[in-house]
């Protein structure tokens, strides 16, 4: 009798620990058997990384499994980082984490090559190159490179580009050019003019970077001189007020306005000797006024009292205006009672 097979005890097992039946029959009930030897068992191990499994309990033939770097490790570029399940064994796959520096340095004044724009792993000793921006031009006395050190930071730059300069703005006219630091690149200058004069321009500048050179980005002002019209302008604009004497004093005789007239075409104040002749002036007026009602009252008084006359001719006259009663002399008049 030939030997049972290999899986013979999983057969009886299935039989309920019966005796297996002869060979024909064997072979007929293993073809049966679901065939579970083509599922891998966990992935394996790689240093410093750790398999990305997605919630999977079995691996099956042809599965796929891939491996992320923990942290302070990156992938080293061109090595597989995944395994597959061939024939329920999983693929070979070798150490592809390794310890690398950050992202090189950025610097202000300079900046990557292109060569190194798109990588991410610098192991130590890894040495990457700089090229200046612009508005800077290079210092060859220093380095252009920085190194990942052993600790896996980058090296210390030097500066290594140093800031271009614009040209001297020149002199402004009847004017002044203020540098407040220098004429470097990024720097500013600033304008003004002179008493008397205007500026015409831009009244800042500032040097910035064109192509692969510098040059302030507004030219030198004007400075043009004001002339005596721009001069009165303001004058014109500005009212004018003069004050006369007449708004003091109340009305004066008309004889008067002619004075007011020709001291207002003088375009000045009267003098203290015209104010005193005025004021005799006016003050004779009105004694002259005053003596003059003063006599119109007592002749008006005088004549309404009544006169008294001895002419003969008289009589019919001072009847008439008078209304007296008349006598039978002629002589003899007499006031009514």
């Amino acid at each position: 009798m030939s030997p049972l097979p290999r899986s013979a005890p999983a057969v009886r097992r299935l039989m309920g620990g019966q005796t297996p039946p002869p060979p024909p029959l064997l072979l007929l009930l293993l073809l049966c058997i679901p065939a579970a030897q083509g599922d891998c068992s966990l992935p394996p191990d790689v240093p410093n990384a750790q398999p990305v499994l997605r919630g999977l309990a079995s691996f099956p033939e042809q599965t796929t499994i891939t491996y992320k770097c923990n942290k302070g490790f990156v992938k080293v570029p061109g090595m597989a980082d995944s395994v597959l399940c061939l024939n329920d064994k999983w693929s070979e796959v070798a150490e592809f984490c390794n310890r690398s520096c950050d992202v090189p340095t950025r610097l202000h004044f300079a900046s990557l090559k292109k060569s190194y724009s798109k990588q991410n792993y610098f192991p130590e000793g890894f040495t990457v190159e700089y090229e200046c921006r612009k508005g800077y031009k290079r210092d060859l006395t220093l380095s252009e490179k920085l190194t990942c050190l052993q600790n896996f930071t980058w090296s210390k730059p030097d500066e290594f580009c140093k800031k271009k300069q614009c040209p001297t703005p020149g002199e402004l006219k009847n004017g002044h050019v203020n540098i407040t630091t220098d004429l470097l690149f990024g720097a500013s200058i600033f304008f003004s003019c002179n008493a008397g004069y205007r500026l015409v321009g831009a009244t800042s500048s500032y040097c910035f970077a064109i192509a692969n050179d510098v040059e302030w980005s507004d030219p030198l002002p004007e400075c043009q001189e004001i002339s005596p019209t721009v001069k009165a302008i303001p004058a014109v604009e500005k009212p004018i007020t003069v004050n006369f004497p007449a708004t003091k004093y109340p009305a004066i005789p008309r004889a008067t306005t002619s004075f007011h007239s020709s001291t207002s075409k003088n375009r000045g104040n009267p003098s203290s000797g015209q104010l005193t002749l005025f004021r005799f002036l006016r003050g004779v007026a009105v004694i002259i006024i005053i003596v003059a009602l003063i006599l119109a009252k007592g002749f008006w008084h005088y004549g309404k009292s009544g006169s008294y006359h001895t002419h003969e001719n008289n009589k019919a006259v001072n009847v008439a205006f008078y209304n007296l009663p008349a006598t039978g002399d002629a002589a003899d008049v007499r006031p009514g009672n």
